[in-house]
């Protein structure tokens, strides 16, 4: 699938052939790539990549506005879930009600 460069993204946790994706902490695990420990030393995901939950399936979240700061980290997660197979919704945010950022 081709994506415009900063366009925003949601990785869902199925594959095409409609399998659920494993480990089932591999959203929290992607993003922990990316993430930081802030000034109360705890871990803190980025605002551009957050964990999730798509139509009732793990996902993850990403701001488009990644690839203008990190072209490399928007293109790895969008590379990972090429890779694996996982099911790629462009434009898609956490904003109605029923997605949500974790």
């Amino acid at each position: 699938m081709r994506f415009s460069s900063n366009s925003p993204f949601v990785i869902v946790g199925l594959t095409r052939d409609g399998k659920r994706f494993r480990p089932s902490d591999w959203a929290e695990r992607l993003c922990g790539v990316l993430s930081a420990f802030g000034a109360e030393k705890k871990m803190k995901y980025s605002r551009y990549v957050s964990p999730g939950q798509y139509k009732g399936e793990k996902a993850v979240f990403v701001n488009g506005q990644l690839y203008e700061i990190e072209p490399m980290a928007y293109r790895f997660v969008l590379n990972f879930a090429q890779d694996n197979d996982l099911r790629l919704i462009e434009g898609a945010s956490p904003i109605n009600g029923k997605d949500s950022l974790i």
